[in-house]
């Protein structure tokens, strides 16, 4: 078994029914911006929401960064006819000899409640289990987001863990809820 280096050769753009998913450039500044400064999109990110657009540049520089470097993949989603960015989702904190890595993702308040993060985490996820050759991904949560842990379950997710005081933000410790997927669980759903 082996982890499949191939996927960082050139960037996957992946397509769903409604969607596209393509590598985030830094002509998305503007929308990610837009998410990372909103309080709403950030309730429960655990950083402060941005105040300047080099915030969102660097932010971007990162992912391009991590995928140069074969450490993490994240997509810009668009819908499809539009190349806006709606959000992003990726795969990141890869543990290359374990076969495992950990998702994250973000999607602008205007786009949510459509099923369009449930529409390209399962794309992504059949990407990392069949592409990438992942055991597991784990998602790492505050255990308040209930639309998250939500989405979790929807996708076949198991929270496997709740750690307490686990992180120090905005001068007090915040819990962390662990969930994980195998990829046998994931295959069986399909």
């Amino acid at each position: 078994m082996k982890f499949n280096d191939d996927v960082f050769c050139g960037f996957p753009v992946l397509e769903t029914h409604r969607l596209i998913l393509r590598a985030i450039s830094l002509k998305d500044v503007n929308e990610i911006f837009e998410i990372y400064s909103s309080e709403k999109a950030m309730k429960y990110f655990g950083k402060h929401p941005y105040k300047k657009i080099d915030e969102a540049e660097e932010r971007i520089q990162s992912a391009i960064t991590a995928f140069q470097k074969k450490e993490g993949l994240r997509w810009a989603i668009t819908v499809k006819g539009s190349d806006k960015l709606t959000g992003t989702a990726g795969v990141w904190r890869l543990v290359k000899d374990h076969f495992r890595g950990e998702i994250g993702y973000e999607l602008s308040p205007d786009h949510w409640q459509k099923g369009i993060m449930s529409e390209a985490l399962n794309e992504i996820l059949n990407f990392a289990f069949n592409k990438m050759n992942l055991h597991t991904i784990e998602a790492n949560i505050d255990p308040e987001n209930i639309a998250s842990e939500k989405l979790l379950a929807k996708l076949g997710f198991e929270k496997e863990g709740h750690l307490k005081e686990s992180f120090f933000f905005n001068n007090k410790f915040e819990d962390n809820a662990i969930y994980s997927l195998r990829k046998s669980k994931f295959l069986a759903g399909k």
